[in-house]
């Protein structure tokens, strides 16, 4: 397992799309806004640069998690390396426990970056006690995203599942108003945003900043969506090892 995960982790490194899409997008992104705006008070009186902070380290994170778990899945089950791992001595729980791990780990560059530079370069500062609940739950939050991911490879072709994991990563996040400041949500669009996971797991991080602490709701709803999707990862998991 550990050197199976170590070859996954150098091969995502290696991957361009990877580190300009999940890693270095967030941060200009970050930037751009902060500068723009990030003198200014938003819900709660918390600095807007904080708020962004969080949105745009969900947004990699997030980003991050679907792109390191759904094309490399497809890939595998297209090439047949999947069905060569299936014959090793790796028992199957292993392989996804590998690629869940894998997937996990590859989430913190883009999320720790953020944050870095939000201390930095806009001076962000939480309490000690905030940063050991909002990494974390960050960290951690991105889970259902990961299944969603490795849902989209089980079904899809390595040429669909980019396009496919991409457009449910852009969904997700303006949905979940990871790109604007999160008191512009009202009405209809705080309505669409509750539908979706990617709101509540933002929801964790605002909250902890705004000094308020972990939600027991959002945590509560973002771990129905795990079990959710990680449910329907399995199960079409196990359709496309049967079928091959």
């Amino acid at each position: 397992m550990r050197h199976y995960a170590r070859a996954e982790v150098l091969r995502m490194a290696r991957n361009r799309r990877y580190v300009l899409f999940t890693v270095l997008f967030p941060v200009v992104i970050y930037l751009v806004n902060a500068n723009l705006y990030g003198d200014r008070t938003g819900a709660g009186g918390v600095r807007m640069s904080t708020l962004l902070m969080v949105s745009m380290a969900a947004y990699g994170a997030l980003s991050s998690s679907m792109m390191s778990s759904a094309v490399p899945w497809a890939q595998e089950r297209q090439t047949g390396w999947l069905r060569q791992l299936q014959i090793t001595p790796l028992p199957a729980w292993a392989i996804i426990v590998t690629k869940l791990g894998v997937a996990l780990l590859l989430t913190l560059p883009a999320l720790l970056l953020v944050a870095l530079v939000a201390v930095t370069q806009q001076g962000v500062s939480l309490a000690a006690g905030q940063w050991a609940a909002l990494l974390p739950a960050l960290w951690l939050g991105t889970l259902p995203f990961i299944a969603l991911g490795l849902a989209i490879g089980s079904v899809l072709s390595a040429d669909a599942a980019l396009p496919a994991a991409m457009i449910s990563m852009f969904a997700l996040s303006i949905a979940g108003g990871l790109w604007f400041p999160p008191e512009a949500l009202n009405g209809t669009l705080r309505a669409v945003a509750e539908l979706t996971p990617s709101y509540h797991y933002a929801n964790l991080g605002w909250s902890v900043a705004g000094g308020a602490g972990l939600p027991v709701a959002d945590v509560l709803i973002v771990a129905g969506w795990t079990l959710a999707l990680g449910a329907a990862a399995a199960y079409l998991y196990r359709r496309a090892t049967v079928r091959r």
